[in-house]
């Protein structure tokens, strides 16, 4: 069965730092580019960042670049969001997401989810 199981998640103040995880099986992860999802309260589900199967390639929505960092580990079939001078407007739930897709078609490729982890940012 493929999952996708996401960790790290919690409450912290504004300009803290947070490292979520998101643990998938080989057979899902090998193949696929992976990225990061958020979905805050009462708002639509936003990307947030992507990296392609070899993890030499990433990208981000602009309100995280420079803060955020997207990395993956195949030894361990993980991938990380390292989350960096985090602001209350970051809070959401973020979700991992594994994609058969790259660039404009990461989005329209994805094939498996996790359940997500919440964030919270106090100010």
């Amino acid at each position: 069965q493929v999952q996708l199981v996401e960790s790290g998640g919690g409450l912290v103040q504004a300009g803290d730092s947070l490292r979520l995880s998101c643990a998938a099986s080989r057979r899902t992860f090998s193949d696929r580019s992976m990225g990061w999802f958020r979905q805050a309260p009462g708002k639509e589900r936003e990307f947030v960042a992507a990296i392609n199967w070899s993890g030499k390639i990433t990208y981000y929505v602009d309100s995280v670049k420079g803060r955020f960092t997207i990395s993956r580990d195949s030894a361990k079939n993980t991938m990380y969001l390292q989350m960096n001078s985090l602001k209350p407007e970051d809070t959401a739930v973020y979700y991992c997401a594994a994609s058969r897709g790259w660039g404009s078609y990461f989005t329209d490729g994805i094939d498996y989810w996790g359940k997500g982890t919440l964030v919270t940012v106090s100010s």
